[in-house]
C-alpha cells in the first residue's frame, strides 16, 4: 500500500478490538405499522439505545450538563435556526443536485480517479472533506477547559466518488452539512454511544456563515442579554463513509492541525479516526432530551429500508435530511476496520479504501498548505470566509 509523507511520519496504533456488527445496529426488530405515518409505538421499558446521547461516564443526560436554562436557550436558539427548513433544505437552484457541477473555483478535480488502478472502491459510500468546531457556554468566549464547551459540530462537504483534490480551496458546491453533537467530546470506544442530528443540509458556506459560524446577542425574560459565542475549529481533514458488510462507518485523517493539541485530545479527535454509525428509524422515538422536534421528511423508500428496524446502517443519503438521527460508536482501533479492505473490490482490482484516504489526505495536505500561512486561515479560506472573523483554531484551553 502507498504510504504519504504524513502518514509515514507518525506511527498508526495498534489495533484492538472493535465493536461488533451488532454494536452498528442497536435496537432489536419490533412490529409497526403499515404506514410509515402511522402512529409509533409505545417505547419499551428498557432504555433504548437511542439514549446514548445521555453521558454513560457520568450518567448525565444533555439537560444535566448544560444546565436547564441554558439548555432553553440552545433550544430555542437551534429551533431559530431550523425554522426555515424541516425535511431536506433548499437553496439556489442547482445546488442542491450531486456533486457533479464544481465551480470553476473548486479544488475538485471531477474523475481525477479515472484509470483502472485508481478506481475508488465500492465498499467508499462517499468521501469529501471533515471540519470539526466546538461552540462554546453561553457568555463564555475564551473557554478554559471542556467544561465550558457547550456541543460540538461536524461539516461534511462531499465530493464526487472518482474526483481527485487539486490546487486553491475546495469550492461551494451547495451540498455541505452541518450535523449536531450534544455531547461535548467525541466517543472514544465501542462502549462510547454517542446521538447526533443533522441540523442542516445541502448548505452553501454562505448559509454556513451566517446562521453557523458567526456569534449572536438574545435577550430572555429571566437572564436579560445573552450571548452565544461565535463557533471555534478544532480541526479539519479528509473523510469517507465507508459499508464493511453488515456496518457503516465514518473514517477520517486530519491534515489540521498537524500535531494534536490539548483541545483536540481532550474532545477525542485523533489523527486517524473512525465510529460505526447508524441512522435511527423516526418510527421509534427517543428519550426526550435526545431529540428534534420534528422527525427527518424522508421519502417512501427510505422508511421502506427501515423495514422493522430500530436502527439501519448509515447512508450518505440519509444525512441529505434535516433533523436525521444517528448513532456514533466509538473505534478504538482506529480506522484499520472502516477502510479495511472487501473481498469484491479486491477482486475487481480497485484500489484498496485505506490506499485512497492516502491519497486524499497527501492532495489535502498539499493544497491546505497553499492556502495561509497558519491554520485558521486555512480552514476559513476553504469554507470562504475571512480568518479574521472568527476565532482562531484552537489548540490549548
Amino acid at each position: 500500500m502507498a504510504t504519504t509523507t504524513r502518514s509515514a511520519a507518525k506511527k498508526q496504533e495498534q489495533p484492538s478490538s472493535a465493536p461488533s456488527a451488532e454494536e452498528a445496529q442497536p435496537g432489536s426488530k419490533h412490529k409497526t405499522q403499515e404506514s410509515p405515518t402511522s402512529r409509533s409505538p409505545k417505547r419499551s421499558k428498557k432504555i433504548d439505545e437511542g439514549s446514548a446521547a445521555s453521558d454513560e461516564n457520568g450518567g448525565k443526560g444533555v439537560k444535566e450538563e448544560e444546565g436547564m436554562e441554558e439548555k432553553q436557550d440552545q433550544e430555542k436558539g437551534l429551533e431559530e435556526k431550523r425554522q426555515n427548513g424541516s425535511g431536506k433544505e433548499k437553496t439556489e437552484e442547482g445546488t442542491n443536485k450531486s456533486n457533479s457541477k464544481e465551480t470553476a473555483a473548486s479544488a475538485v478535480e471531477p474523475q481525477g480517479r479515472d484509470n483502472d488502478t485508481e478506481k475508488v472502491p465500492a465498499s467508499i459510500l462517499e468521501k469529501g472533506i471533515i471540519y470539526f468546531f466546538f461552540r462554546s457556554r453561553v457568555n463564555v468566549d475564551s473557554p478554559s477547559d471542556v467544561s465550558d464547551i457547550a456541543r460540538s459540530h461536524i461539516i461534511l462537504r462531499p465530493m464526487e466518488q472518482d474526483a481527485k483534490l487539486g490546487s486553491g480551496p475546495i469550492g461551494d458546491a451547495g451540498n455541505s452539512r452541518l450535523c449536531l453533537l450534544p455531547k461535548k467530546t467525541l466517543p472514544q470506544s465501542g462502549r462510547d454511544r454517542f446521538t447526533a442530528f443533522v441540523e442542516k443540509s445541502s448548505v452553501s458556506f454562505q448559509t454556513l456563515k451566517d446562521e453557523f459560524l458567526a456569534s449572536g446577542d438574545y435577550q430572555t425574560k429571566t437572564a436579560g442579554a445573552r450571548h452565544t459565542p461565535a463557533a471555534t475549529p478544532v480541526g479539519e481533514g479528509v473523510y469517507a463513509i465507508t459499508s464493511t458488510g453488515r456496518t457503516s462507518h465514518l473514517a477520517y485523517i486530519l491534515t489540521l492541525p498537524e500535531e494534536l493539541g490539548e483541545v483536540q485530545r481532550e474532545i477525542g479527535l485523533k489523527e486517524k479516526g473512525s465510529f460505526v454509525v447508524s441512522t435511527k428509524n423516526p418510527e421509534f422515538p427517543g428519550p426526550p432530551n435526545a431529540r428534534f422536534p420534528k422527525a427527518p421528511e424522508y421519502p417512501k423508500e427510505i422508511f421502506e429500508e427501515f423495514r422493522s428496524l430500530r436502527w439501519v446502517p448509515t447512508q450518505p443519503k440519509h444525512l441529505d435530511y434535516v433533523n436525521t438521527q444517528f448513532l456514533l460508536v466509538g473505534e478504538s482501533s482506529g480506522v484499520e476496520k472502516a477502510l479495511a479492505p472487501q473481498k469484491e473490490d479486491q477482486e475487481e482490482g480497485k484500489a484498496e479504501p485505506a490506499e485512497e484516504m492516502e491519497k486524499l489526505e497527501d492532495e489535502d495536505v498539499q493544497r491546505m498548505k497553499e492556502l495561509s500561512k497558519d491554520d485558521s486561515g486555512r480552514i476559513f479560506a476553504d469554507l470562504q470566509a475571512k480568518a479574521g472573523d472568527y476565532p482562531k483554531l484552537k489548540t490549548t484551553f
